[in-house]
């Protein structure tokens, strides 16, 4: 990897395992999905069976976890009883840190004051909302099943709640949205001071009813220009603001620090972009461990019968050789505020010509020992690695 322990800006944060819970049932499917998630509850009691059966598969391999992330599809429609056996089944099979990260993500609709008390009695210290947006057009164009002012009541007893670990999802580059619409949405999210804000941009899947009506002609998405300015007006608006823009799409606000960390990153999502071991359990999910990926079945019906039937729901699986391994880490290092190791680079012949005009473009900066993307390059991360191609020994 890039850059040594000591130098990491994300390091400290944990190098303990991650445990990620695909929750894959929903009310109702938004158009642009393409996530694994089905509608209605008419699986869920064997769903919570198979996902019982998976975890005993793993708790030799990974014993322990200082985060938890409960994803979907949408977790904050489960019942009480049903969330509570699924802890509790969690708990039996593995350990977690006292200080764990413990995420629920959920819909601004399901949410009750007594739901809320509930969660928090369950161990969950941080809350994903699915905001998208405070504009009611725009939220009925992305088919989302709560109204602005539905999120607005929920922001309220979220706080009232006493959850102090709070992110919001929201989603730029709609069809027809405008600078000014969307500075607005980014104002009413951080009237209620988040602590996290993840800002997507609208991608759209070719076999989702949003894509087929994009390859229909019916709707046009902004151009890569557009894009752009929506980017980078929002990476501006919000570090001008006390957030820290620590991942293309990640803000984090800059509230108390402790030993330098950065306390509202996304513990978990970290996992993800450092490389630390991490397990899935739930259809389509994904698991990394000394090298390996794999992944699950993305069919519910299919992974609860491969479970009941005794075999492991794995779709797939890859090891990475030392190279994929090299471009990967400089891929994701490129992606975040972690940036990567200046010494790595430095082994290529070319590789300060390289970052010299890398700078000179103003797509990255040399912060120390790191090279860093700007706002500027993060438009672009996914391209930055691409001048380093035969660096080696990452």
């Amino acid at each position: 990897m890039p850059g040594k322990p000591e130098e990491s800006f994300f390091m400290d944060h944990s190098t303990s395992s991650g445990l990620y819970i695909h929750i894959p049932f929903c009310q109702t499917k938004c158009p642009y999905c393409d996530f694994c998630s089905i509608t209605g509850t008419g699986q869920v009691a064997d769903f919570l069976a198979a996902l019982d059966q998976e975890a005993r598969l793993y708790r030799e391999q990974f014993s322990a976890f200082d985060s938890l992330f409960l994803g979907g599809g949408t977790p904050s429609w489960l019942t009480g009883a049903q969330l509570d056996q699924l802890m509790n089944n969690l708990r039996r099979h593995f350990v977690f840190a006292p200080d764990s990260e413990i995420t629920l993500e959920a819909n601004p609709d399901d949410l009750t004051a007594d739901k809320l008390a509930h969660f928090r009695d369950l161990g969950i210290n941080r809350l994903s909302l699915g905001v998208q947006s405070f504009d009611e057009a725009e939220l009925r164009f992305l088919g989302r099943r709560h109204t602005a002012r539905q999120t607005e009541q929920a922001l309220l007893l979220i706080r009232a709640a006493g959850f102090t670990n709070l992110g919001l999802d929201l989603m730029y580059g709609l069809p027809g949205q405008t600078l000014e619409g969307w500075t607005g949405t980014l104002e009413t999210a951080l009237s209620f001071a988040p602590e996290h804000l993840s800002c997507y941009q609208l991608t759209v899947a070719d076999e989702t009813p949003l894509g087929q009506r994009v390859a229909a002609g019916q709707l046009r998405l902004p151009d890569e220009e557009t894009q752009r300015e929506f980017f980078l007006l929002t990476a501006n608006f919000l570090t001008a603001r006390g957030y820290l823009h620590y991942e293309v799409a990640n803000f984090a606000r800059q509230g108390p620090q402790a030993g330098g960390l950065c306390l509202y990153c996304c513990r978990h999502n970290l996992k993800y972009w450092t490389r630390t071991p991490y397990l899935g359990l739930g259809p389509a999910a994904h698991s990394f461990l000394a090298g390996r990926r794999w992944w699950n079945i993305s069919s519910v019906a299919q992974y609860c019968s491969s479970l009941s039937a005794g075999e492991a729901p794995v779709a797939g699986e890859e090891s990475l050789t030392p190279e994929q391994i090299r471009l990967e880490t400089l891929a994701l290092g490129f992606r975040t505020r972690e940036g990567v190791s200046l010494a790595t680079l430095r082994e290529q012949p070319g590789g300060d010509a390289m970052v010299a005009a890398l700078t000179q473009a103003g797509l990255v900066r040399v912060d120390g020992e790191r090279v860093i993307a700007t706002a500027c390059g993060l438009v672009v991360a996914d391209r930055l690695p691409l001048g380093f191609v035969g660096v080696a020994g990452a």
